[in-house]
């Protein structure tokens, strides 16, 4: 190496924090660590970032390695550094956000993954690290993403029910919402393209 600083720098890790909206639940893609620290603790799929590797490769890279998971679209949303949150060293993570439908992908443990599960992104198990208080925070990001943006359609099919995406917002909200404001406000947005056909199970209006 032609040149290296010589005081003490953060290390650099990418984690990537993956949602589905699955049964009206807002549920988060988690692995269970095989090794210390936090061994046996769950956490999001992530790793270090090696010297010459872009922050999204580096995301997309252990994601894949540690679930299988490969293919999903992820977006940079929140850079966590408090010193102290990795007892290994001095840590800088790269938030990554995802957004899947449940049938999209198909999570196998791998690598330092001793498990791998879908758990509900308000209650989930004990988290490593400080991923407790950065997983409330990606929910607001994600809120606030299906408030100003058709971010909703990710955990749908392309072809899907009124009724079925009241549901998406209602599961990332986690609250009810009035049917009749809830279509006033959709059906004013200009993402939307109705087919005029209606659901088998019923008259839900597609």
């Amino acid at each position: 190496m032609p040149y290296v600083y010589e005081y003490p720098h953060p290390a650099v890790t990418t984690d990537a924090v993956l949602f589905t909206v699955r049964d009206g639940r807002l549920e988060v893609l988690l692995i269970q660590r095989r090794h210390e620290p936090y061994a046996g603790r769950w956490a999001f799929p992530g790793g270090f970032l090696d010297y010459e590797e872009d922050l999204l490769d580096c995301a997309l890279r252990e994601l894949e390695e540690e679930t299988g998971v490969s293919g999903v679209e992820l977006e940079q949303f929140h850079a966590a550094g408090t010193p102290g949150r990795d007892p290994r060293e001095r840590n800088i993570s790269i938030l990554h956000m995802g957004l899947v439908r449940p049938d999209e992908v198909n999570p196998v443990a791998d690598d330092d993954a001793g498990e791998v599960g879908w758990f509900d992104a308000r209650r989930p198990p004990p988290l490593a690290f400080d991923h407790g208080e950065l997983l409330p925070l990606a929910v607001r990001h994600l809120t606030a993403r299906i408030m100003h943006s058709d971010a909703a359609l990710r955990f749908l099919p392309p072809r899907f029910t009124l009724t079925e995406l009241q549901g998406v917002y209602e599961a990332v909200l986690s609250k009810p919402i009035g049917r009749g404001d809830f279509r006033r406000v959709i059906r004013a947005l200009d993402w939307l393209q109705p087919t005029g056909e209606y659901a088998r199970a019923g008259r839900t209006r597609e």
